[in-house]
């Protein structure tokens, strides 16, 4: 008899011992269970021949040989992806593709918070790149494997990802029963035929499967972009595979792995934020050149865009990893945000100018040092150090003369890395070596006089040539016969040495150069042949290969300078580093001088409290911008912030006293509920990277993650339907967030049945309520309106903020009729009930008549959307307007049986009104007390038709 036993977790290895139970050397009564694996319609299960086996024995073995952690990183062209599973929880964390910078900060902070036990990378992956995981993998005692480049291939990846169960096999719950039941009444196959239907059954169509998981993966990530993050995912799921196959005796592949989710890595010191939300954002804008032959492009109308004024290449760099990456860590932020209070005082205004000018002197240093280090140096790269050296001491002079500087960090550590005094040595030395002028004439780096007496003696030697060559002609000349050469040159050439010239005749091209006694032919050109003879072996022996010589002793000299400056390599990289960080916070002082931002106050709370808010980029494109308040609290902050005293709390349009976390809004087409969504969020994300905000005031927590659900990027490679695109969206959020997130939800749910999108954000309103303290900060904007009822989501009870972006309606003379938050617009609701059929020829709004935008944020709940007016303003036929009006009006009185009359004459409706006069007489007939007999029911049957019993 044997004993079904709870199968073993999958992340367990299990050690030799337990393998030696099914050894020749254990007979029946050996104390120790006989334990064996079985596999039945995809199912494992372990039988146990022992009926009383130790579970308590075997978990303990099994608990001391837990699966290790293993993490798959790749780096090329200087972008870094990566993947890692934590057999503890069974789940799988993904980075999609970042920016690295040259120190491999990104890939060390990730191996730091990781500590994985196994590393993983491509043999195609950075050489330095490769240091880096060799150097971690030393110190924490973890493995290191350089796997083939074919386990890192993109396609590979994604077919393996979606062969995992998690997204290829969907529950079917209303099966599950009936499944078992089968199970029980016929638990074997009766043939062959059973056995594979079966097995089918069970598999699922690989077709439909392989959508399915196409599908759910969108929903846990964005892998459309990361190709790097794929090929790592590939070599992780392929790694964890064999492995599991080699401790299990298991062959199950990849499919069979054990994996309940997977998630993004969040970076505990940066924010997370995908490229969905960067492109609604519009924090990066590329625009390619008009030419459709031209790879070169721009940077448009970005939040990059606006705040890159940086002078150096390094300090570009820097600013777009800092944009991708925004601070969680407020000493930091702080830090940032002092820096760029202390270059806006206007004490300090020109110098920091000045400094910012100093810093464009300061090329790509270490790109400069790499050229020194294999001895490619180029004259542009020696006056990179000098211009260096110039531009860090004048840095220098600056920092004492800049106001309330003493506690800033970046002038701290600018002040420390700019070791004034190596750094002049090393100006110094390389300008008083290198000879410029020389240098360009020649084209390599040339020596200057009195650098050393062999080279200058060697260089007199070759100054004076010209005379020493033509008295050796000279004195050669008479000795030349006058048919054999009508003149007689003497030339000297680099490598070759000193040679006889004479003129090419015609004979010797057909012949062959005639010698004269004593000469040596060595080649000839079309118009000269050239010679040895005695004296040139004489001066080949005396003064040498003089050129050569120069330029060898030139590179000895060189390279002693060379060695010297990669002595300081470390300090000049780290001042470099420093002086990007100083670009980057003067480009934020610029670009906030610039746009009126301000300092916002960064708070340990999880709020949101923004007093006139602007969107930077809007405000730039239209002529006047209207600022707007903006108050979110999170789940888990219950404290109240107070306006501040002197503020008038009547012209605040969402009160401080509303600690909701959500904060919907609602109002007419086109009034700017999607500017209001996106300028909260680029606040946040501006306070975060450093920069001053564009609002009169500001006081914001901390957020970890940005979500949006804003635009959609459609392809035709994608599976998804936009609408498919805009739920993966959604879900990524719901998976991913916490309460220290930022959702934006605009217009969630148009792109389907209009009942449908209701029921989903009504639905996703009330699973974000229903969280409680774990509740996200959630903006939202909508126009499904049906939804917030007493009997759905009731407005007054339900905690949440209500806001409408305000309007005012006026007559085409000007009269003001009302506005979106005075409750005086009864007068003028448009005439729905008029004749629609208005002849085309009447008069169309124009802009600025009807409906006038504000686009100020007032407080409430506005249930009319205007899109008839709003159509008309931009465009649509008044006809169509007003037909449109007419059906609105009689969907919302249930009247739209109306429009079916349309198309009847005068004669039609005349029957139609009778035959529901009839229907009502009968309706009005009570059977059970005036039905007697027959008669009596053709009588009445008669009234109710109007016509004679007869008929």
């Amino acid at each position: 008899m044997t004993n079904i036993t709870k199968p073993l977790s999958s992340n367990r290895k299990r050690n030799a011992e337990e393998l030696n139970d099914t050894s020749p050397s254990s007979g029946p009564g050996d104390s120790e269970s006989v334990r064996k694996r079985v596999r039945w319609d995809g199912e494992d299960q372990e039988v146990s021949d022992n009926e009383n086996g130790d579970d308590d024995e075997t978990e303990s073995q099994d608990d001391e040989c837990t699966e290790k952690i293993c993490l798959a990183m790749s780096c090329q062209f200087g972008r870094v992806g990566c993947a890692y599973y934590d057999p503890q929880v069974c789940k799988m964390y993904i980075f999609e593709d970042s920016q690295e910078n040259a120190h491999y900060d990104l890939t060390s902070m990730l191996l730091d918070q990781v500590e994985p036990d196994v590393v993983l990378t491509s043999s195609k992956a950075e050489d330095m790149f490769i240091d880096v995981l060799r150097a971690h993998v030393d110190s924490s005692g973890s493995v290191f494997q350089l796997r083939p480049h074919k386990d890192f291939l993109p396609n590979k990846g994604r077919d393996r990802i979606l062969s995992l169960r998690l997204l290829s096999e969907l529950v079917n719950y209303g099966a599950e029963e009936n499944t078992t039941s089968d199970r029980s009444s016929d638990s074997e196959p009766r043939n062959a035929y059973d056995f594979m239907r079966r097995r089918k059954e069970g598999k699922g169509d690989p077709t439909g499967q392989r959508w399915n998981a196409s599908v759910r993966l969108a929903n846990y990530a964005s892998l459309e972009c990361a190709p790097l993050c794929l090929g790592s995912i590939g070599a992780l799921l392929d790694h964890i595979a064999r492995m599991r196959a080699v401790a299990d005796l298991d062959d199950e592949g990849i499919g069979g792995l054990e994996i309940r989710a997977i998630e993004y890595l969040p970076l505990k010191q940066v924010m997370q934020i995908n490229a969905d939300a960067l492109q609604s954002l519009q924090i990066f804008e590329t625009e390619n050149h008009a030419s459709v032959n031209s790879d070169n492009t721009k940077e448009g109308l970005s939040l990059f865009g606006i705040l890159n004024n940086t002078k150096t290449s390094l300090g570009r760099l820097l600013m777009r990893e800092w944009l991708l990456r925004p601070s969680l860590s407020i000493p930091v932020i702080t830090a940032r945000h002092d820096a760029v209070a202390c270059f806006m005082h206007p004490d300090n205004l020109t110098l920091a100018t000045t400094m910012h000018n100093h810093l464009q002197g300061i090329k790509n240093i270490p790109k400069t040092m790499k050229a020194l280090k294999v001895g490619k140096a180029k004259l542009s790269d020696w006056q990179s150090v000098v211009k260096f050296a110039f531009h860090s001491v004048m840095l220098n002079n600056s920092l004492p003369e800049l106001s309330r500087s003493g506690d800033i960090d970046i002038l701290r550590k600018l002040s420390h890395v700019l070791e004034v005094a190596s750094f002049k040595d090393i100006g110094t030395a390389v300008n008083e070596m290198i000879d410029w002028d020389e240098s360009a004439l020649w084209g390599r780096v040339c020596v200057r006089p009195h650098i050393d007496e062999a080279l200058d003696a060697q260089k007199h030697v070759y100054a004076g040539l010209d005379s020493i060559l033509s008295t050796v002609a000279h004195r050669i000349s008479p000795t030349v016969p006058s048919d054999y050469a009508r003149s007689v040159n003497v030339v000297y050439f680099p490598q070759l040495g000193f040679l006889v010239s004479v003129p090419m005749r015609d004979e010797w091209n057909e012949h062959g150069v005639v010698e004269l006694e004593g000469w040596t032919f060595q080649f000839s050109s079309e118009e000269n042949a050239y010679f040895k003879n005695k004296e040139m072996r004489d001066l080949d022996k005396h003064i040498g290969d003089v050129q050569p010589a120069i330029a060898d002793r030139e590179i000895e000299i060189v390279y002693d300078l060379q060695m010297k400056v990669l002595e300081y390599e470390k300090a000049i990289s780290a001042a470099c580093d420093v002086c990007a960080e100083l670009d980057c916070l003067l480009s934020f002082a610029d670009a906030s001088r610039a746009y009126n931002f301000n300092r916002p106050e960064m708070s340990e709370d999880n709020v949101i409290d923004i007093k006139g808010g602007r969107h930077p980029l809007q405000e730039l494109v239209v002529d006047t911008f209207v600022p707007n308040d903006a108050y979110l609290v999170g789940g888990d902050f219950d404290g109240l912030i107070d306006p501040q005293e002197g503020e008038d709390s009547e012209n605040e349009s969402i009160s401080p006293r509303d600690n909701h976390s959500i904060l919907v809004c609602t109002g007419a087409n086109a009034c700017g509920k999607s500017v209001y969504l996106k300028q909260v969020a680029l606040i946040q994300y501006m306070a975060q990277i450093g920069c001053f905000v564009p609002a009169e005031r500001a006081t914001l927590g901390i957020v970890d993650k940005i979500f949006t659900r804003i635009q959609t990027r459609e392809s035709v490679s994608k599976v998804q339907s936009a609408f498919m695109i805009d739920l993966n969206q959604v879900s990524l959020a719901l998976r991913n967030c916490t309460s220290r997130s930022l959702i934006l939800l605009d217009e969630f749910g148009k792109g389907t049945l209009a009942t449908d999108g209701a029921g989903l954000f009504c639905g996703i309103l009330q699973h974000f309520v229903g969280r409680g303290n774990d509740c996200p900060k959630v903006i939202a904007a909508t126009h499904f309106h049906d939804i917030f009822r007493q009997d759905i989501l009731d407005p007054d009870s339900l905690p949440v903020t209500f806001v409408h972006m305000q309007v005012l309606f006026t007559t085409s003379k000007g009269e003001l009729l009302g506005a979106s938050d005075t409750g005086t617009l009864s007068a003028f609701e448009e005439d729905t009930t008029a004749d629609h059929t208005e002849a085309e020829g009447g008069s169309m709004i124009r802009p600025g008549e009807g409906i006038t935008y504000l686009y100020r944020v007032e407080k409430g709940l506005w249930l009319n959307s205007h899109a008839a007016m709003c159509a008309e303003i931009f465009g649509l036929p008044r006809s169509v307007v007003q037909r449109a009006r007419y059906v609105s009006f009689l969907l919302s009185t249930r009247e739209l049986g109306q429009l079916l009359d349309e198309d009847m004459n005068e004669g039609e409706r005349t029957e139609l009104a009778q035959a529901e006069e009839v229907c009502k007489r009968f309706l009005a007939w009570d059977l059970q007390t005036e039905m007697e007999g027959e008669e009596d029911v053709n009588e009445k049957l008669a009234a109710v038709l109007g016509r004679a019993p007869d008929e």
